[in-house]
């Protein structure tokens, strides 16, 4: 597992080992997904004007949020890694990798929804972490039933790393 982490923003989430956590929290998302290729993602620690401009570009929606996904896996369903047989472009040609995809999340969100929902940074940064994990993974919550899944997979990974509320 590799993950590249990148700091594009002057503010940083104070007292945080960003990179540390990263790889923890998506080994954990992997593992709990079964997923036994070696994976590589990116992960962009940046600000709110940045990733109010991903956000517009790529979404449509004109406001800050706090992570954005963008898979480079086209799963067929959630966790389907048998598409991973069928493409071997999916795979870094000199690593071996699973380029699984990119993550961005914004430093100021982590700090602002850390203190609105009472928790640590520490919790905030893994959760964003395990949330766009899952959404590389195929999982999306447009609707109400995928939503359900989602945010059950999510709560159990969180579990799983001794992290909770």
């Amino acid at each position: 597992m590799a993950v590249f982490i990148q700091y594009e923003c002057e503010e940083e989430i104070p007292l945080l080992p960003c990179e540390e956590l990263a790889a923890r929290t998506a080994e954990k998302v992997l593992e709990e997904e079964g997923c036994d290729a070696d994976v590589e993602i990116s992960l962009v620690v940046t600000d709110e004007e940045a990733i109010r401009e991903a956000n517009r570009e790529f979404r449509g929606i004109d406001r800050v949020t706090d992570v954005l996904s963008f898979p480079a896996v086209p799963f067929p369903s959630p966790s389907d890694f048998s598409i991973l047989e069928e493409d071997e472009t999916l795979f870094d040609l000199d690593t071996g990798r699973l380029m699984l995809g990119d993550i961005m999340i914004c430093a100021g969100k982590v700090r602002s929804q850390a203190e609105e929902y009472g928790h640590s940074l520490q919790r905030e940064f893994c959760f964003l972490v395990a949330h766009s994990m899952l959404h590389l993974l195929g999982y999306d919550h447009m609707e109400s039933s995928d939503a359900f899944l989602m945010e059950e997979r999510q709560r159990k990974i969180m579990d799983a790393l001794g992290i909770t509320r």
